[in-house]
């Protein structure tokens, strides 16, 4: 344990492979060369959207294991999430593969709460290989959380376009050629500022970021020159200038340094402020972020994807909408 949140692993953990599998709009992006599986149909073959999303996910962990050469046999749990009720993409989809699976939710902080765990799991000693997988899809989250899509409703510009993607990785105790270190992990806190406007998610979820990345530096006793770089999950474009001006008010200036998935993915292709949903961070970290640790353009990042925790109900109750992040340390292997 290091400091209040924080944990260093004193074993070697690694992110020993990764598999992103977005849709057509994703793939037209500017990362769309760098995704293992795009498909057109964003129906993926499939009589729902949900049942779509589900499909995501097999074929994530089924690209997964190809690429490691492995079989599901080989894995000791799964660490999994979506936005859906109860997880429904999540059981549905990964069902055939019989892997002991803990069903997480942490909004679109998931993909950062399935690593974080995972990672801890194989530092125990409880596991060899664990995989770590969150998804979403744009119209299942529409249909959840605003309007169906036949409804044609306006996007004001703070709005967030939920990605249809599902990334998914094995985390292990032992490395692979093109591999990643987990070095350790700042877990957050529920923030709530008050917010109340589901339309603008990136204005709910930049305090939770602005407070783990606060939390790290102290944890750490590190500033700004100890990572390359500082990817967020979604916050957008809104989200991203309000979570600098956070940082400031604490003393932390990192403009220089702050990248955001939600803004990489589109980058100004869509008339709303990013993307957004758990696929949103979790198919980014498994193309670019990894890819340049990999390269050895970056040695040392800090992952930090952020969660909006509201519901139907929450929102229909006038509730304000709570924002949490989840922080994983990334090192290259040869760091």
């Amino acid at each position: 344990m290091t400091g209040k949140q924080s944990l260093l692993f004193d074993k070697d953990v690694y992110v020993r492979c990764a598999a992103t599998v977005v849709g057509k709009k994703e793939a037209d992006g500017p990362l769309g060369e760098m995704f293992d599986v795009a498909v057109e149909d964003d129906m993926f073959g499939k009589k729902s959207w949900e049942e779509a999303e589900s499909h995501i996910q097999e074929m994530a962990v089924d690209k997964l294991l190809i690429k490691s050469g492995m079989a599901a046999s080989d894995i000791d749990y799964i660490y999994a999430g979506d936005l859906l009720g109860q997880l429904i993409a999540t059981s549905f989809g990964l069902m055939r593969y019989e892997i002991p699976m803990f069903g997480l939710y942490g909004a679109c902080s998931t993909m950062g709460e399935a690593l974080s765990l995972g990672a801890m799991c194989i530092n125990a000693g409880y596991a060899q290989n664990v995989i770590a997988i969150a998804s979403s899809h744009f119209a299942s989250a529409e249909k959840q959380f605003r309007y169906p899509l036949e409804y044609g409703n306006q996007r004001p510009v703070a709005s967030t376009w939920t990605v249809t993607g599902a990334g998914a990785y094995i985390v292990g105790d032992k490395p692979l050629d093109k591999c990643v270190l987990i070095k350790g992990i700042t877990t957050g806190k529920i923030v709530d500022y008050g917010v109340k406007d589901s339309m603008n998610m990136g204005a709910c979820m930049a305090p939770a970021a602005a407070e783990l990345i606060e939390a790290n530096f102290k944890d750490l006793d590190v500033d700004k020159d100890y990572y390359d770089a500082i990817f967020t999950g979604d916050l957008g474009e809104i989200g991203n200038r309000i979570l600098s001006e956070l940082l400031k008010e604490k003393g932390i200036d990192i403009a220089d340094k702050l990248y955001d998935c939600g803004m990489l993915i589109y980058e100004g292709e869509t008339k709303c402020s990013g993307g957004s949903g758990c696929g949103c961070s979790a198919v980014v970290l498994g193309s670019c972020i990894m890819d340049r640790l990999i390269r050895g353009e970056y040695k040392r990042v800090l992952f930090v994807p952020t969660g909006a925790l509201l519901s139907t109900v929450s929102y229909n109750e006038g509730k304000s909408v709570p924002g949490i992040a989840h922080g994983v340390i990334l090192e290259g292997k040869e760091s």
